[in-house]
């Protein structure tokens, strides 16, 4: 264990040393610092993250806790994905109010939407906690020991840690628990809606465009956040006043080329970059097409649904768009894994491993991990599938089914604590509201109908002629009278006789198996990640992502996906108008958008050539939750947006491959022609600070 102590001091460069990687932003000094500079940056470690002063890392904030935002403007204004900030502009809009459709720009302070529920996070400091966090474990412990010691700790040093009254402290365990940081925190609560383009800008291309290139997405929006008198972090109130934030990013109008520098600052969320191979394969064989398979049934459903009908378009615009993205992501998944020989260098690193841990003489203490991998993945694989796939139906793509499961979820509360009933019932009378605010029983009977002969041979459609849930109001007068009275309404509902054993199975025996099996698996690749550092220690290891704040370097770059295909670095308002489709979901085009084109009237935002760049690709290793990301150049100013990935290079959150491997970004200059030119928006141009910095 104490090994830890050299764990990011490794000073061996492979040939991909400067590519690859998700750094935590307060341990840049030194190698990666280096590496930056010979990638073309100019700014300094402390540039990027410095508790004393301004620094970079106080511009990016967690965006509710799943994507990224940077503060762009002394006045609070904040920039992120137009698909992270979906679900707010869906709620505001309406048939009279499309803003989904049209689009979205406040005129002034006093017409920027608030947002209940939504909020973002900065980072104040990070600390390495490992050794307090860590000092009472012991080799003889069994892992649920273990977990429960460093949950009683790391409770104890969260609760005296110096703080500010406002600020909240979290610990996050790195390198599958070998090392623990803490990161201090201010979260603010009053976000509101400054902006957004129409979707056919800010979804151009929507699930046939989705993860590949060449892509012309404006996928952008604008917040705003809201701080108290003393700029301080507040629930909404009328009284709030634009924050003043203690970093804002400058934004460059001079593009990018071909080699430069970018650094991708953000919340990553999950990856998993040293999985055995057998995991691997357990994945992108066998996990991944079952889940593929009950994704693409439900949206050939809710795909033709909102095609016909616009308060269908509008209700399930959300919920297309969430199914939607993993769904294409795990397919291009596949087919990098496939196309990169993955598990086949997987195996070819397993064999240095093992040989290495003869070198050492390792062998006795680490040699059965590797032969144990492939014995607990053969047990875990059916129960892994079996338990994903109930959650893509029942949590995930049916909402009948989903209303079943939470009322389980409150009968089963109650059952055994009836003092609970009152607060029980408050959250499923929420939780259906939530769910019935974009229902169509019509969509959902369709999606039940395609999607439960994936997961069971008992199928009955008719429950949906029964059921009080299909209705908001006859599934609340389930929750009428006394506790007993409420428990036999809801065991008398046809869809929740349905659904019942079905999910008594999920909770009784699936989940149950599933935590039993996965446990060890867990346990494992903890001791496998041990004993990697161990055997090969000059190798490159970073920490997976796990949503906290970090960096990712790299250069702008163009790549061939296969054979006589190249993909240059950026793509161009031109492509815009090539794909126009009229009256297409996808692609259609807003009519001021083809006069600006056909006018050429683009402003300040032309490249050199005189064309509006619209997105470009770089070599950052980025994944979900760096939506939003900033993309910054050598000086640490703006100059894109990150929101996408490559389709071949999706398989990156198991296997980075340098090869193929690109992130796609907004070209910064994109998103200000829209807000300037199309929208009209210039007073939210004048907020911003715009600068040249290759001149």
């Amino acid at each position: 264990m104490r090994f830890l102590k050299f764990l990011l001091l490794f000073v061996s460069l492979n040939a991909f040393a400067q590519q690859g990687g998700m750094w935590i932003p307060s341990l840049l000094e030194g190698m990666n610092e280096n590496e930056m500079t010979s990638l073309g940056s100019k700014l300094t470690a402390k540039d990027i993250y410095d508790v004393n002063n301004s620094c970079l890392k106080d511009a990016i904030g967690h965006f509710n806790g799943g994507c990224t935002s940077e503060v762009i403007s002394p006045k609070g204004l904040i920039l992120t994905n137009h698909h992270c900030g979906f679900s707010q502009i869906q709620s505001h809009s309406s048939l009279e109010n499309d803003y989904l459709k049209h689009g979205f720009w406040a005129k002034n302070f006093q017409e920027e939407l608030p947002n209940n529920g939504l909020f973002i996070e900065f980072i104040v400091s990070i600390h390495d906690v490992t050794n307090d966090v860590l000092a009472a474990i012991n080799d003889n412990m069994i892992e649920k020991e273990k977990q429960s010691v460093i949950d009683k700790t790391s409770n104890g040093i969260l609760k005296t840690w110096p703080k500010e009254t406002w600020q909240d402290a979290k610990i996050k365990s790195f390198y599958k628990g070998n090392q623990y940081f803490l990161f201090v925190t201010e979260r603010f609560d009053d976000i509101r809606l400054v902006g957004a383009p129409p979707t056919s800008i800010g979804k151009f291309g929507s699930d046939t465009d989705n993860w590949v290139f060449p892509r012309h997405t404006g996928d952008f929006a604008l917040f705003r956040i809201y701080a108290d008198a003393n700029n301080r972090p507040a629930k909404y109130s009328e009284n709030n006043k634009p924050y003043t934030p203690k970093h804002y990013l400058p934004i460059s109008l001079d593009g990018v080329e071909e080699g430069d520098f970018t650094m991708v600052f953000g919340f990553p969320g999950t990856t998993n970059e040293y999985l055995p191979a057998v995991a691997i394969e357990h994945i992108t064989e066998a996990y991944n097409p079952t889940n593929i398979a009950i994704r693409e049934a439900a949206l050939k459903v809710i795909d033709e649904k909102m095609k016909a009908n616009d308060e269908v378009r509008i209700k399930y615009a959300s919920k297309q768009a969430r199914i939607a993205n993993a769904w294409k992501k795990w397919i291009g998944e596949n087919l990098g894994i496939e196309k990169s020989n993955a598990v086949e260098k997987r195996r070819a690193f397993e064999a240095t491993f093992t040989k290495a841990l003869k070198e050492k003489g390792l062998e006795k203490k680490y040699g059965d991990i590797l032969p144990e991998f492939d014995r607990l993945y053969k047990e875990f694989e059916p129960v892994n599938i079996k338990r994903r796939n109930f959650i893509e139906i029942f949590l995930t793509t049916n909402e009948l089914m989903q209303m079943t499961f939470r009322t389980y979820q409150i009968v089963e509360a109650i059952n055994n604590n009836p003092n609970v009933f009152e607060p029980a019932k408050a959250d499923l009378t929420a939780r259906l509201k939530g769910i019935h605010k974009n229902y169509n029983v019509d969509v959902d009977r369709g999606v039940f109908n395609s999607v439960m002969p994936l997961y069971t041979n008992h199928v009955d459609a008719s429950i949906y002629d029964k059921t009080a849930f299909t209705d908001l109001d006859s599934a609340l007068k389930l929750l009428e009278g006394t506790p007993e009275d409420v428990l036999k309404n809801i065991n008398n509902d046809a869809a929740y006789q349905y659904a019942k054993p079905l999910i008594d199975e999920f909770f009784n025996v699936i989940d149950k198996e599933f935590q039993q099996k996965n446990e060890p698996i867990t346990a494992l690749q903890t001791r496998y990640m041990t004993a990697l550092m161990k055997a090969l220690p000059n190798a490159r290891y970073f920490p997976d992502a796990n949503s906290t704040l970090r960096v990712t370097y790299g250069q702008v770059r163009g790549y061939s996906p296969r054979d006589a295909v190249y993909y240059n670095h950026v793509s161009y308002l031109d492509g815009v108008i090539e794909k126009y489709i009229p009256e297409d979901y996808e692609f259609d085009v807003p009519q001021k958008l083809r006069e600006l084109y056909a006018a050429k009237d683009y402003g300040q935002y032309a490249d050199t050539n005189g064309k509006v760049p619209v997105c470009f690709l770089g070599t950052n290793h980025t994944t979900g939750g760096n939506s939003g990301s900033p993309a910054i150049d050598a000086h640490g100013n703006l100059v894109g947006l990150n929101f996408d990935r490559v389709w071949e290079g999706t398989m990156s959150d198991m296997n980075y491959d340098p090869e193929i491997c690109r992130n796609i970004m907004v070209d910064v200059r994109y998103i200000l022609f829209i807000i300037d030119k199309y929208a009209g928006a210039k007073h939210l141009i004048d907020e911003m600070e715009l600068v040249h910095p290759k001149r």
